[in-house]
């Protein structure tokens, strides 16, 4: 599949603070991606300076909420396009649903359960899937960076940042201010799809995939100066062209 990438207002730099232990960062620290020289650290996220907040529209079977997206997940892709997984064995959690109750964070795992779901494992495979594969791959979360480090604090802190970040970006709202919604029988322009979901992106463009002419993805781009969890997130536009048809794109509604 092509890699390409929720409320706070999206201007030209998202900004998502969060009280934790993670290694403070200058306000001036690069932009990832900006230097081929400078090294990987806890407030400089390298290789995979590229971060796309993923987003899946999942209507048969119909998956979360009918007024919404769903949440896929967080990937740091390289600057080149190409992109690591499973970058730490070790940290393989199989207890994620654990960790976020033992944090305190129910309000969270709620919103979880019902806008982060699989459409063919279980929420607990999903979000350890998308932890093991992805989230180790977040240099700037490493456990060394923490200076008072309990096990699972950088998963949960991961999800916190995925859930936050998605909120910012309702491309479900976003589209239909834009009179995009889902219909049976209408179809759509790509450029009208685009232009509406740059609405909430900073004025950049994001990816969108589909599936037999249907809208099945967005995935919104970043750059981050700092960390992952209370760096400075800038929209990007994707560096990949949609594989949706530019004309007759299908909305499908949720199937109930």
């Amino acid at each position: 599949m092509s890699r390409a990438i929720g409320a706070l207002a999206l201007g030209a730099a998202v900004k998502l603070a969060f009280a934790g232990t993670l290694q403070t960062c200058s306000s001036s620290s690069p932009l990832s991606c900006s230097s081929d020289s400078t090294e990987a650290s806890c407030c400089y996220e390298s290789p995979g300076g590229l971060l796309l907040q993923t987003q899946f529209w999942d209507y048969s079977p119909s998956i979360g909420p009918s007024d919404s997206w769903g949440i896929h997940g967080l990937w740091p892709d390289n600057c080149d396009g190409s992109y690591q997984s499973n970058c730490d064995s070790s940290r393989d959690y199989t207890d994620i649903t654990s960790l976020i109750q033992n944090a305190g964070k129910t309000d969270l795992l709620d919103y979880m359960n019902t806008y982060w779901q699989s459409n063919d494992e279980s929420s607990e495979d999903f979000w350890e899937h998308e932890w093991s594969t992805h989230g180790t791959c977040v240099n700037t979360i490493d456990p060394s960076c923490y200076s008072d480090y309990s096990t699972g604090d950088e998963a949960v802190d991961f999800f916190q940042q995925v859930v936050d970040l998605f909120k910012t970006l309702d491309t479900y709202s976003a589209l239909a201010d834009a009179g995009i919604t889902p219909d049976d029988s209408a179809t759509y322009y790509l450029s009208d799809i685009q232009d509406a979901a740059s609405a909430i992106h900073g004025g950049k463009i994001p990816y969108f995939g589909c599936s037999s002419g249907a809208l099945s993805s967005a995935y919104y781009y970043f750059y981050i100066s700092g960390n992952a969890i209370n760096g400075t997130y800038t929209p990007v536009d994707s560096p990949n062209s949609s594989n949706c048809p530019k004309s007759g794109i299908k909305y499908p509604p949720k199937s109930g």
